[in-house]
């Protein structure tokens, strides 16, 4: 099943976080990320600060829901956008799932641009 067909879920006490070769496995459905030791990092570039918040509040939305929350820089037009499994300190199907979520938004929105 594809990342973007799936919820995030509570992890349960004591879950592992995955391995780096899961987490290598995972990449392949969100080649625009960055894999960290511990973390997906990806940036992304706006025309301007209003646009980048109005990205900002659209990923609020979609992360609020999932229930799986990134650390968000805001600078300009830039958003960086990092997730990582605190709980368990490092990286979960979670947050794979959150990203490949947030790049079918950003496909859709590129595409209602293009139209």
């Amino acid at each position: 099943m594809k990342l973007t067909e799936q919820t995030a879920k509570p992890l349960a006490k004591g879950t592992a976080p995955l391995t780096r070769k899961e987490a290598e496995e995972f990449m392949h459905e969100i080649p625009k990320w960055s894999l960290g030791d511990r973390e997906i990092i990806r940036e992304f570039r706006f025309k301007d600060f209003h646009e980048a918040v109005q990205f900002v509040n659209n990923v609020a939305e979609i992360v609020n829901e999932q229930d799986h929350h990134p650390d968000i820089l805001i600078s300009y037009d830039k958003v960086r956008l990092t997730f990582s499994t605190h709980k368990i300190n490092g990286l979960s199907m979670n947050d794979f799932i959150v990203a490949a979520i947030i790049d079918q938004l950003v496909d859709q929105q590129q595409t209602v641009k293009a139209a």
